[in-house]
């Protein structure tokens, strides 16, 4: 079962990073975004994933094609070692990747209707490159069977960025909540879909405002409430606050074994 994951978006809220660097590959603890995102699914036995390239994909085709090297320690024996490397490394990840361009300015419907070539089973999952979770995958895919639908998305309350204010007409506040969680669910992404999906797709489509409006006004479309952890990293700032968490080692979407982090 494959997990499509997009990757393809400029980022542009935070250009102190993807000026440089795709976002998924800003890094969180040291390592990727990505990288996080793909051990969640590896944890739940998911380790077929399909990249949707789109801005500086190149850097992720290298990045995983030199991940031995990027992610640990080694030690290059020169001389008479004739440029032997020994890593000093836990085990590889048994991932099988697959790296789909589908264009730098292509919106995210269009990038999944370009890899529906790859996509060989009647479901497969998708979400995006920027987002943490302790979304229980196994759960998640569960659920979507139980409700016979063509598409599942994860449903989250996030909290507000800034506390919220209640004010009377004079001017007086009645209430402030600092930070409160919202009463309704939004999109949180981590989606479970049957490939009846790409029929609602073109080539030059939005997922979010076209596909998912038509599946919903069809009622093909069921949310799954994630009560626990979810960030999407959209700014610098939530990258620094989210590297801040895992230097406390408050890392609640850390799923996999700490040892292995």
């Amino acid at each position: 079962m494959k997990v499509a994951i997009l990757c393809g978006g400029k980022g542009t809220r935070m250009r102190e990073e993807t000026e440089y660097k795709p976002k998924p590959l800003v890094e969180i603890g040291g390592m990727p975004i990505l990288w996080h995102i793909m051990k969640t699914y590896s944890y739940y036995g998911f380790n077929d994933f399909v990249l949707c390239l789109g801005y500086k994909g190149n850097m992720i085709k290298d990045y995983f094609m030199n991940f031995e090297w990027f992610a640990n320690d080694f030690t290059l024996h020169m001389g008479k070692g004739k440029g032997e490397v020994t890593t000093h490394a836990h085990a590889m990840e048994n991932w099988n990747i697959t790296f789909a361009d589908t264009g730098e300015d292509t919106d995210t419907g269009g990038r999944v209707k370009k890899i529906e070539k790859y996509i060989d089973d009647d479901v497969f999952f998708l979400t995006y490159g920027d987002g943490l979770a302790d979304v229980n995958i196994s759960n998640l895919l569960s659920y979507h069977h139980s409700k016979n639908k063509i598409a599942t998305v994860t449903g989250t309350r996030p909290q507000f960025r800034f506390g919220v204010l209640e004010v009377e007409e004079s001017g007086i506040a009645t209430s402030f909540a600092e930070k409160p969680s919202t009463d309704g669910l939004i999109n949180g992404g981590f989606y479970v879909l049957n490939s009846e999906i790409f029929s609602y797709l073109l080539e030059n489509s939005n997922f979010e405002r076209d596909a998912l409006p038509k599946v919903a006004k069809e009622k093909e479309l069921a949310v799954y409430e994630h009560r626990g952890f979810w960030k999407a990293i959209d700014t610098y700032k939530e990258v620094e606050a989210v590297n801040e968490q895992w230097n406390l080692n408050n890392r609640p979407w850390v799923v996999w074994e700490d040892d292995e982090v």
